[in-house]
């Protein structure tokens, strides 16, 4: 018999309880269902509400039915409904009444409210330790291509030339704000609603605190139907994976770009790429392309999620119970990408000579011819018209910057010298760079600094 069904003279059709059954998801809740439960029934024992001795006969219980459930002797079957239903039917079979005790002043609405906080906070630590991993994996690499010179993009056309490590360190950079949001939505997941029980809270005198402070949160809900209503939080941790995935993809479609024959910058070792079962030339970056789409995965989740609260009314509805799907996917994919991104990352090597010789004269060291001009007091707009003319004149004759003599340049700007022919060394260009943060192996080195006390 269903722990709900008191007033109702049958049970559910089969069919109708293999279609609400969520034990498949919250299964996995049983650990955070298991600590609610135990924190519930001292409190309820403080409070004087059972004994002292059913307080020990319940949380004993209750401890063998979580090593029941983790060596897999008590089975999650589908006919259990959830994973509340199936601890408390345990619990009464192995004590008897006294087990029927255990939901005093409680419901699953506030009891599945609370597994989801729990287990957000657990997972929340997890991701944070994943993110910290990769940052230290990706704070090696730029350590290793601090003087390695790569052309840096804006719209995916060559812009101005940097130091590979300052393209890694952006990243770093992303990856702590999303540590940063994990960090700051504790604040919020730290909150306990159990004691609300369905909405309203309960006329038996309970102590809302100390179960919070049992199960070391920060203080509780105050508001009873928020309480059970809400999944702000997991919404908020939903697209908090959302960006992080958002940031994994962009740096795959780098991956996959570099590796190309045309870029020729990106090798993955042989473990970590597929070849083709037709074109036995082929080496892709599979695991790149997996990442790039499995962040649909995580937006798709965070849509769904929107859409099941969107229109529900307070306080809690049947709804709510698909939270657990999105949540679920949501987790699993951005801490398996997350693992296997820094793996990657580790059995990748990078062409450290591959732009050096290129890069020399190229028109992407235009700017500094710009700069040249602005400090020989030539107003920026107009340098910047005269620098557009003298790349027309290159593109026009094929040639690079450094291959246009200093004649033409006179035709262009009298202030032109013979100092020009140096901006046109691509680790000069870098050097140059004076402001803070910029591509200048001076303020790398600081980053790279900043970082390792950081990490």
């Amino acid at each position: 018999m269903a722990i709900w069904n008191s007033r109702f003279k049958k049970s559910l059709a089969e069919s109708a309880l293999k279609f609400s059954s969520s034990i498949d998801l919250d299964g996995r809740l049983y650990n955070e269902d298991i600590d609610g439960s135990i924190a519930h029934i001292k409190m309820l024992s403080k409070a004087k509400v059972i004994s002292k001795d059913d307080e020990k006969k319940i949380v004993h219980a209750l401890e063998e039915i979580r090593k029941e459930i983790s060596e897999g002797k008590l089975k999650l079957t589908w006919d259990k409904e959830d994973i509340h239903t199936a601890i408390e039917e345990r619990l009464t079979e192995k004590i008897g009444e006294t087990g029927k005790r255990l939901h005093t002043a409680r419901s699953r609405n506030d009891q599945i409210a609370l597994d989801e906080k729990l287990y957000l906070r657990k997972e929340i630590d997890k991701l944070i330790k994943l993110i910290s991993s990769f940052q230290k994996v990706l704070l090696k690499k730029a350590e290793e291509h601090k003087l390695t010179i790569v052309p840096g993009y804006t719209h995916l056309q060559r812009a101005q030339p940097i130091l590979f490590a300052h393209h890694l360190l952006a990243y770093i950079e992303m990856l702590q704000r999303d540590k940063e949001r994990f960090c700051d939505l504790l604040k919020r997941v730290n909150k306990s609603p159990l004691g609300a029980a369905a909405f309203a809270g309960t006329s038996i005198q309970i102590d809302r605190n100390f179960t919070a402070k049992i199960l070391k949160m920060d203080s509780i809900i105050e508001n009873s139907i928020d309480a059970v209503s809400d999944r702000d939080t997991l919404i908020e941790f939903i697209a908090a994976c959302s960006i992080v995935m958002m940031h994994l993809s962009r740096l795959s479609e780098e991956l996959i770009l570099w590796s190309s024959q045309e870029f020729s910058f990106v090798v993955f070792d042989d473990e970590y790429a597929t070849g083709s079962s037709l074109m036995p030339q082929k080496k892709n970056p599979d695991f790149a392309e997996l990442i790039r789409s499995k962040t649909g995965r995580v937006y798709g989740s965070l849509i769904g999620l929107l859409t099941v609260m969107k229109a529900l009314p307070l306080a809690y509805n049947r709804d709510m119970q698909e939270d657990k799907f999105h949540l679920f996917n949501a987790i699993d994919t951005t801490k398996d990408c997350l693992k296997i991104i820094t793996e990657l990352f580790i059995h990748t090597s990078f062409n450290k000579n591959r732009f050096e010789e290129e890069l020399k004269g190229d028109l992407s060291l235009a700017t500094d011819l710009v700069d040249y001009l602005v400090k020989k007091d030539v107003p920026f707009r107009k340098a910047h018209h005269i620098v557009g003319k003298i790349v027309e004149k290159c593109v026009e004759n094929n040639i690079k910057l450094h291959q246009l003599e200093l004649k033409d340049y006179k035709k262009f700007s009298r202030k032109f010298e013979n100092d020009i022919y140096n901006l046109f060394d691509p680790l000069i260009s870098i050097s140059n760079k004076k402001s803070a943060g910029s591509t200048s192996p001076i303020e790398v080195e600081k980053q790279i600094k900043k970082w390792k006390n950081i990490l």
